[in-house]
């Protein structure tokens, strides 16, 4: 394995986002150790596959004082998946595993993979990084008592935690389940020609394609930061209502899609955008693939798959 840029810990790398990265950071000269639940298979020979139930100190500590870096990009639920069902084990058991590990690591830089839809609550306009948090689901409150109980670690081990809050990332990999992405069940829709359940068409969302979350996350993990919580947006700055998202699926697909309108979900926020200044001053970042062209882009992935 390549180790001249230091060895990166990646929680999650079973995941969409996950496999993207574990893949990236390994290209850039990263040796990768990909920690999963299940076994994994990784093409590039940089990536190390490990698996754990990773709910215990003891199974980061065998892993954690060899890495210049950890990345924490795994959860078990959405907003949906958590309606009336908060959850302990395979979320917050796993983070504080981690955190309880970090103890003895302090010089380990981490990121942590949060959430920009599902922190702020309803948005008249882009929500900023010190506005307020007000989760609205289950999911989002987990998510928001990690990045407390991570600025804890941080404060008190004087570490350093960049947390950045993703929009909703899409691209080529991410599968068609239930709850764990609107495009790639509405292109499975498109597909098999089966109808696709909108609980709300008039929804707004920002849609970030995952090479411009991949650029962001290798920008932050090659920054030195000083002891603390780091904490930034992640979006491309468009908000889009859902009607509008499937109209331009359509568009891209040429296969019309049949909508089914069912009851507002009470877990969903109904108006959702983040203010990306933060991260475009402390990294010049800018994401550059616009929601058509990631729509493209992804439908090639998603139509020879099948």
């Amino acid at each position: 394995m390549n180790h001249a840029r230091g060895s990166v810990f990646l929680l999650g790398a079973g995941g969409f986002i996950g496999r993207h990265l574990a893949r990236r950071l390994a290209e850039d000269g990263h040796a990768v150790i990909a920690a999963t639940r299940a076994p994994a298979t990784f093409e590039h020979p940089g990536i190390r596959n490990v698996v754990g139930g990773w709910d215990d100190a003891t199974q980061f500590a065998r892993w954690l004082p060899g890495c210049a870096a950890a990345i924490h990009a795994a959860s078990s639920s959405t907003p949906g998946s958590s309606d009336a069902r908060p959850q302990l084990d395979g979320n917050l058991r796993t983070t504080l595993a981690m955190i309880e590990a970090l103890q003895d690591t302090p010089s380990c830089r981490v990121l942590f993979l949060s959430s920009a839809g599902t922190l702020y609550g309803d948005r008249a306009t882009p929500a900023a990084e010190t506005d307020p948090i007000r989760p609205r689901s289950y999911h989002g409150a987990g998510k928001a008592a990690a990045e407390h109980f991570f600025q804890a670690w941080a404060t008190q081990y004087e570490g350093a935690v960049t947390v950045l809050r993703p929009s909703n990332v899409f691209g080529p990999g991410q599968s068609a389940r239930r709850g764990f992405g609107i495009i790639p069940t509405a292109f499975d829709c498109a597909l098999h020609g089966t109808p696709l359940s909108i609980w709300d068409g008039s929804t707004v969302r920002d849609y970030l394609y995952v090479d411009d979350l991949l650029d962001l996350c290798a920008a932050t993990i090659a920054h030195s930061f000083e002891p603390g919580a780091h904490v930034f947006n992640a979006a491309f700055g468009e908000g889009v209502t859902l009607d509008a998202l499937i109209d331009r699926i359509d568009a891209v697909t040429g296969r019309p899609i049949e909508r089914r309108y069912e009851t507002a979900r009470r877990v969903d926020v109904h108006t959702i955008t983040a203010d990306t200044t933060a991260a475009r001053s402390a990294f010049g970042w800018s994401p550059a693939i616009d929601l058509d062209e990631g729509l493209h882009r992804t439908w090639q992935w998603y139509s020879t798959q099948a």
